[in-house]
């Protein structure tokens, strides 16, 4: 009972415009048994009151894939990786108008172009630029995921007509050198720093169970509170074959939905939403995301590894009593 009075003071703390301490995010990170759930209540309290009923969905394209120069450990198309996937230049321009159509005849309101490499440059930065002018006619959000870009290349893809730029953190920046080593966490908050400058939404998370700790998921949320950021997209690991982290171990679904209560009660007014990993690490717990405290999610496949469709997940939704 004490315990549950604890977590339900924490979340009432927040519904009335509070803002929890990192002592208080230690405190929810060693909740455990039964505690879990009086969590994943405060958080669905939370969401509610802040997030209403509405739950947000995108689409991703991997627009160019693989031979990556970068070494992230995680990743299927990193310079590491001795995954079979498939590698492709950029692709054209009317392939991506095609998918982008797919996408919004699902319900589909937000469609992100991705690719690999440090950055994208030269005349594919060009190319990329009438692609977003195209989705945007479409009806479209038109998002980005292109590497360490600068201002000027943001603020050029800006007047295009991008709306928001995605560069996830990953993990805290004390456990980053054991991910990658070819760029540097403070890169990724020069071009956090940049994309808000150039004036468009910045979506930014993370990637969970490659082996980091509680304080670094704290500290990964508390930085990105401090950098403001509009969008969390949480990620679980999907330990492939080919890469350095192939063999570690899935998350259990529990520790994966505690991560969303988490930055739900942290982050209470920013889209928290569930991307790669779902479906493998949720696996028949999927449907409990939104009570965990998400209002978003990626529908359809990832880059390199496979989802759900959206006419179930927007079945998902419905059977919640929320709305796309």
């Amino acid at each position: 009972m004490v315990l549950q009075e604890a977590i339900r003071d924490l979340g009432e703390k927040v519904l009335c415009g509070g803002s929890l301490s990192e002592g208080d995010a230690v405190f929810l990170s060693e909740i455990s048994g039964t505690g879990i759930f009086d969590l994943f209540a405060s958080a669905n309290k939370v969401r509610e009151h802040f997030r209403g009923k509405k739950i947000g969905l995108c689409s991703i394209l991997n627009a160019k894939s693989g031979a990556c120069t970068e070494d992230c450990s995680f990743c299927a198309q990193s310079s590491k990786s001795r995954s079979q996937i498939e590698t492709y230049p950029l692709l054209p321009a009317d392939v991506v108008s095609q998918r982008a159509l797919e996408a919004k005849k699902t319900g589909i309101k937000r469609f992100s172009l991705v690719t690999s490499g440090r950055k994208i440059a030269g005349k594919d930065l060009l190319s990329i630029k009438g692609m977003i002018q195209e989705v945007g006619k479409l009806g479209l959000l038109p998002c980005a995921s292109l590497g360490l870009l600068k201002k000027e290349d943001l603020s050029l893809l800006k007047a295009a007509g991008l709306e928001r730029y995605h560069n996830n953190l990953e993990t805290s920046a004390g456990f980053f050198r054991q991910i990658c080593t070819t760029h540097s966490y403070a890169d990724k908050v020069r071009t956090i720093e940049a994309a808000k400058s150039a004036g468009l939404s910045v979506c930014s998370g993370g990637i969970f169970g490659m082996g980091e700790t509680w304080k670094d998921r704290i500290d990964l949320v508390f930085a990105l509170k401090k950098l403001d950021v509009d969008s969390v997209p949480i990620n679980f690991l999907i330990p492939i074959k080919g890469t350095p982290f192939a063999r570690r171990g899935l998350l259990h679904p529990f520790e994966a939905l505690k991560v969303v209560s988490l930055f739900r009660l942290i982050l209470p007014r920013k889209e928290i939403r569930i991307c790669g990993g779902r479906v493998q690490v949720l696996g028949e717990f999927n449907s409990m995301i939104f009570l965990a405290g998400a209002d978003g999610m990626i529908t359809g496949n990832y880059l390199t590894t496979l989802g759900r469709s959206p006419e179930d997940d927007i079945k998902l939704i419905k059977i919640h009593g929320l709305t796309v």
